[in-house]
This record gives C-alpha cells, structure tokens and sequence, in this order.
C-alpha cells in the first residue's frame, strides 16, 4: 500500500492558497487582507466566515469552526486525509511522490496524520486566542511585545496564548470532532487518576 511521501506533504501544504481552494466551494468576498463569506457549515444570513490568507486559515465567527485548507476537505467535503490531501495536489499541480508501507507503517502513518491534523487545529486555537481575545491581547500579545517581539516575529512562528480556563480548549477541541484519545497522544490534554480531565499546553 502507498502513501504519500512527507516530503509531498509538505510541498502540498505550503502550496494551498486556503482562498483558493474554500472559493471552489463558496463565495468569498475581499474584505481589508481577508475574505469573508457565507459560513458553508451552518445557516446564516450574515457572513461571519472569515478566511486569511497570511494565516492560512479560516474561522466563523457564528459557529465557531476553524481550520486550514485539509481540514475544510476533510468537514465539507468528507474526504480523508490523503485523499484531501491528493484534491489539493491535483489542484495545485504538485506531483506527489508515494512510498510503499506496510501495515504497520501505515497505521503509525494514519496515527501521525491524526496527530498533525489535532496540533494544527490546537496551533490555530492559540494564535487565534493571542489575537482576538480581551485576555490574549491583554496578557499574550502584551507579554510578547514587552519581551521584544514584534508582530512579524509573532506571526512568523505561530506564537498563541491559551485561555486561563481548564478545560476550554479540550471542550472546543472535542466539540469540533476530535477524539479525546489523540487529544492526550499529541500531549494537548491530561487526564488524572478521578478521570477528569484538563487543558495541558
């Protein structure tokens, strides 16, 4: 069985201009350095779906769901992970290179992609929280810059903030479709000896 190389996979990501690939499926319109739209997962009136392209990443407002390129495929269209990973190639016009794997490597492939996907999302939640909340503006961001990071710097390499609040992210994370076992595997939630559990970044 073949799956596509790591190197591929990183060819195809860097190549997704996330407003082209969403534009296939919805209307956008430019709004400053952003797109906004209609929100394709829930039925709304007002466009509260948002789309950057410096982040490489969408989010409404409304409802609450967030994501890249891959992981659109994967909610709108419910394409797998390399099969939307294959859509965005043939789009793009990367050539993939496939490598041969057993079972076992495959499932160890299949866990590791689950745990990519889980740590982008946790990524976009942080920088998400670091831009566009009262708290992350007034401790993240204002940290950040006290320490001598400029917003460039920031942005560059997804700097976030994570909420003072236990379990916020592990709600959301579980809310938005992902397991609680890839949660705890990609290190994002802990779980104690009484079962419960709690935010861990």
């Amino acid at each position: 069985m073949a799956m596509i190389s790591p190197l591929s996979v990183q060819k195809i990501i860097d190549a997704a201009r996330i407003e082209d690939v969403l534009s296939d499926f919805m209307t956008l319109k430019k709004r400053g350095s952003n797109y906004i739209g209609n929100c394709p997962f829930h039925n709304e009136k007002t466009p509260s779906f948002s789309v950057s392209p410096a982040k490489g990443i969408y989010k409404c407002f409304g409802c609450g769901v967030s994501g890249t390129s891959v992981s659109f495929l994967m909610e709108h269209e419910q394409f797998s992970y390399p099969d939307a990973l294959r859509f965005l190639a043939k789009k793009f016009h990367i050539e993939i290179e496939e490598i041969e794997s057993s079972k076992e490597s495959k499932e160890l492939q299949t866990q590791i992609d689950s745990l990519y996907i889980v740590l982008q999302y946790a990524m976009q939640k942080m920088e998400s929280n670091l831009w566009e909340t009262d708290e992350g503006k007034a401790v993240g961001y204002s940290y950040l810059r006290e320490r001598g990071f400029s917003d460039a710097v920031i942005k560059k390499f997804n700097l976030g903030y994570c909420l003072n609040d236990w379990q916020k992210f592990t709600d959301e994370a579980i809310k938005s479709g992902y397991t609680m076992d890839n949660l705890v595997k990609a290190g994002l939630t802990k779980i104690g000896e009484n079962q419960q559990y709690r935010d861990f970044l």
